[in-house]
């Protein structure tokens, strides 16, 4: 695993890199790299067979800056050309996750010329009518102090799935750092989706006709957090996609719940 810190514009952004192949940006979700875990997960280990992956970490999350005037996903989309722009990267393939998602399909749909493929993972980023977002900040409060089973099964497919309690345990987190970087992701979001139903730019929807890119989305099952209906929206908005792929057993994070299927489809994808 290759870490490395981006100097752009005065602030700092923390990118892991590793594997050979295309080129592909990876912006992460809740339960994912740099929001929860250091390192890479087994979901990303099998990507990295296939390409060359780049993870940067959000602003204020992990070891990356925070960014002042960040209030929307327009300002998240001119850090990321930056942070583009300091890779290097001319063309590639684009994977977010969550608000990760979010971010992807936005970029993908000012800057179409840029993406060769796209990958939404249980995407935020829509308002879809009576399909709200799950309020993800009331979820994280626990329950009695130390009980964190409400947000497992928002993240989950529910409160019982193992990743959920290795990611989100029960009390305090035997590293320090990585409740600190559960704290640091919330915050991050913070800044521009809290917007009851939250997690979503009205604009989007009407914008995805401009993704050139072929799309492949894909879903848990059992999204508690964005709803199917969300994953419906995504694909028939965008004109190269070729509907939802469903993960079975999971949920709103099928990276970290069931890796080697999700990292299938996605590998599947890039590569044929």
């Amino acid at each position: 695993m290759s870490a490395r810190t981006l100097e752009i514009n005065g602030r700092k952004v923390s990118v892991l890199e590793d594997g050979s192949g295309d080129p592909t940006l990876y912006l992460h979700g809740f339960a994912d790299v740099h929001a929860v875990t250091e390192g890479w997960m087994p979901f990303h280990d099998k990507l990295m067979e296939a390409c060359r992956l780049y993870a940067p970490a959000h602003p204020g999350c992990a070891a990356s800056d925070e960014i002042e005037y960040l209030e929307s996903a327009e300002d998240l989309v001119f850090h990321y050309l930056e942070v583009i722009d300091a890779l290097g990267l001319e063309r590639f393939d684009l994977i977010g996750a969550c608000v990760g998602g979010w971010a992807a399909a936005e970029l993908a749909a000012r800057h179409p010329e840029k993406v060769r493929r796209l990958v939404l993972i249980d995407a935020s980023g829509l308002f879809v009518s009576g399909a709200p977002i799950g309020d993800i900040f009331m979820m994280s409060h626990p329950v009695r102090g130390t009980d964190y089973s409400e947000l497992r099964a928002m993240l989950f497919a529910n409160d019982d799935a193992p990743a959920g309690h290795t990611l989100f345990p029960n009390g305090r987190a035997e590293n320090l750092e990585d409740e600190l970087r559960r704290y640091q992701m919330l915050r991050f979001t913070n800044r521009f989706g809290f917007n009851p139903p939250y997690f979503y730019n009205r604009s989007l929807r009407s914008r995805l006709h401009r993704i050139s890119a072929p799309t492949l989305v894909v879903w848990g099952e059992s999204d508690h957090m964005v709803p199917l209906a969300h994953g419906e929206a995504y694909a028939a908005g965008i004109p190269n996609s070729n509907g939802v792929k469903l993960v079975n057993g999971a949920g709103h994070s099928p990276q970290a719940e069931q890796p080697e299927a999700t990292a299938g489809l996605v590998t599947g994808f890039l590569t044929g």
